[in-house]
């Protein structure tokens, strides 16, 4: 618990002087309780400057690629959620339910990968797999200028301005009492993955990800 509050104030501050960053909408992430936190997903500063914005603990579900040998240990004991990506991860997704029926706050990128161009791609069925579960409230939360600083392929961070918004909690219980067949499950969870996406792109004023989609799947 020590170290992941030193390294919140670290990163904090680097993100405060380098990158002039501004968190808008913190006081609305519940201070107590299960929570997921969905955010759009451009660049690996994501998670930290995710964290770093919001006044209580939370673990990350994030690839499993990313760590390995000690630096995994580190990082799972700091709140890393290893994930499969080219499925479903049922050991990483309990992990995610189980934590958050704990009270705990679970952060998911519904995008499921990072943006190759910076803008919000349509999310993945699995953040509605864990809402399902829980009945948790779903805060949803822009990053801007991520991208800028550090897009996917890139070597070097630039100096660019970057923001975190958090938006009101969603609340999907009545969506998630459509679920009284197995059949309606898929299309249940993508409607929850679509309406976060579509809060997140509001928050940031940018386009939502859903144009095609919509026609698809109403």
């Amino acid at each position: 618990m020590v170290l992941y509050w030193l390294a919140w104030a670290a990163v904090r501050l680097l993100a405060t002087g380098l990158f002039r960053l501004r968190v808008s909408g913190a006081h609305l992430v519940p201070k107590s309780g299960g929570v997921l936190i969905a955010a759009n997903h451009a660049s690996y500063l994501d998670i930290p400057i995710l964290g770093c914005g919001m006044p209580r603990r939370a673990w990350f579900m994030g690839r499993m690629d990313l760590f390995s040998g000690p630096t995994a240990w580190l990082m799972r004991h700091m709140g890393w959620i290893p994930i499969r990506r080219e499925r479903v991860d049922r050991t990483g997704f309990e992990e995610a339910i189980r934590r958050v029926k704990a009270g705990q706050a679970v952060a998911i990128y519904p995008e499921g990968g990072r943006s190759e161009d910076g803008r919000l791609k349509p999310g993945k069925p699995g953040v509605g797999i864990i809402v399902a579960a829980t009945g948790c409230p779903v805060v949803p939360a822009y990053l801007g200028g991520t991208y800028d600083v550090l897009p996917p392929g890139s070597k070097w961070i630039r100096l660019r301005p970057i923001r975190v918004i958090y938006g009101a909690p969603l609340d999907f219980s009545a969506l998630v009492k459509e679920l009284d067949s197995e059949s309606k499950k898929k299309d249940v969870f993508q409607r929850i993955s679509q309406e976060i996406m579509d809060r997140i792109a509001e928050l940031g004023g940018v386009q939502a990800p859903y144009a095609a989609g919509r026609s698809a799947s109403s």
